[in-house]
């Protein structure tokens, strides 16, 4: 599962300039809650895979990423802790193991980018290609070979995230499409910690 949910608030950078909220936007962001469709396209399947669902953050490193459709599943990350669960029948059961850990990895790097900081990444290179598009390129080879390069659409001038794809090599991609954002409004602590 991919949990790769970007989402930050920032003026949408000129040619060549990274976007940095903290020196450009007044806005102090506390929160984003966002529906989305993820598109996922390999070379052996004639259609995409298709899942919706919905995000939310909170300041300073909480995160839901949770997929409603096809399968029911939720990663959540709070107070340093990366937990991810499946839906059977009627309830969640709780997954453990490498995936999960490697899952709190992404999402720490996330967090920072929500938090504006996309050019002081130890992860990726950051530039910007044309208006409201900026791309990110892995710095280490083994990551390389997972992911490509990684682009980020801006919405207009308003710096919102319009869609995040990635590339995996060869013809697989991902995309991310955000819909329906709503920023800075109060979230229940329990979003964070129950499925």
């Amino acid at each position: 599962m991919l949990a790769t949910a970007i989402f930050f608030l920032a003026q949408s950078p000129a040619q060549g300039q990274m976007p940095d909220r903290a020196a450009q936007a007044p806005l102090r962001l506390e929160s984003v809650q966002s529906e989305f469709i993820q598109e996922k396209r390999l070379p052996i399947l004639v259609r995409p895979l298709v899942s919706t669902g919905t995000f939310v953050f909170q300041a300073p490193a909480s995160l839901r990423w949770e997929y409603q459709t096809p399968i029911h599943s939720v990663l959540l990350m709070h107070e340093g802790r990366t937990r991810k669960f499946i839906k059977h029948g009627d309830r969640f059961v709780e997954e453990q193991g490498m995936g999960v850990d490697s899952m709190a990895i992404v999402l720490q790097e996330i967090t920072g980018w929500l938090a504006g900081r996309i050019t002081d990444t130890a992860t990726f290179q950051a530039r910007v290609e044309g208006e409201g598009l900026v791309i990110l390129t892995p710095k280490e080879a083994a990551l390389a070979r997972i992911i490509s390069r990684i682009e980020l659409r801006l919405v207009d001038q308003s710096g919102l995230m319009e869609s995040v794809t990635l590339y995996e090599g060869g013809e697989s991609l991902t995309r991310l499409i955000f819909t329906h954002a709503v920023l800075n409004e109060k979230i229940p602590p329990a979003t964070f910690v129950q499925p």
